[in-house]
């Protein structure tokens, strides 16, 4: 593998740890999906990222988050019709997934993260992201993603039980404290559109848009890298 090719599987990993994501998307009868993802790395870890592809030895100009390269391996992965993705600055990327079947998306073995169940009037998704099936999604989308969050010292990874704070910490002493504040800072805030109206929208203060069949959600990343207790998100219509 090249070092531009390693260092791009590497940064798909920083989607999960210290920048911030928009995602919008649609919910589909019979389980299909079309998802739309925008992100950026702040500028606390584009500055370790180039340190890191300097150490690595490579000085080309290539996109600190290459799009192509990322987009082929989410398209080659579980449960994924296509992904498109491509790069509008060195570290923004943004495009769309088209997913197959939500009941397989990104599942590997026992890491099936997604219940999916339709119904005729009584539709649910319910994610669950805790220490058994998160490490598996992790090694999942290469070795290398499972390797930068160690180098973080990320405890979905470790195993380490620890709080969100003293995570922090113990990221401030190694990469310095505003590192740790930009991992501190960055959220996932999705919108997606269900085939009816929710009835019920629950975890990472999920809400209801109120705007018909839209649901809401903004999700701390540091809850996603800690883990200190499962989190479930969970859709009804």
């Amino acid at each position: 593998m090249t070092a531009l090719k390693r260092l791009s599987l590497l940064l798909f990993a920083v989607l999960f740890t210290s920048c911030t994501a928009g995602i919008t998307g649609t919910v589909k009868a019979g389980g299909t999906a079309e998802i739309s993802v925008k992100a950026s790395l702040g500028p606390r870890t584009l500055a370790l990222m180039k340190s890191i592809k300097g150490f690595m030895g490579d000085e080309s100009s290539a996109p600190m988050l290459d799009g192509r390269i990322i987009g082929g391996s989410l398209a080659a992965s579980p449960g994924i019709r296509s992904a498109s993705l491509r790069n509008t600055s060195p570290s923004t990327l943004e495009g769309v997934l088209s997913i197959s079947d939500l009941r397989n998306f990104l599942a590997t073995g026992e890491g099936k993260f997604i219940t999916y169940t339709e119904k005729q009037a009584n539709s649910s998704i319910v994610v669950v992201l805790d220490r058994n099936t998160a490490p598996l999604l992790i090694s999942a989308l290469s070795p290398e993603v499972e390797e930068y969050l160690s180098a973080l010292m990320a405890p979905v990874v470790t195993g380490e039980t620890i709080t969100g704070s003293e995570y922090l910490d113990i990221v401030a002493s190694v990469y310095g404290r505003p590192l740790a504040d930009e991992i501190a800072s960055a959220r996932i805030k999705a919108q997606i559109e269900f085939p009816r109206q929710p009835t019920a929208v629950l975890g990472g203060n999920a809400a209801s848009s109120g705007q018909g069949r839209n649901a809401e959600f903004d999700i701390p990343l540091l809850d996603i890298l800690v883990l200190e207790r499962p989190l479930r998100y969970e859709v009804s219509w």
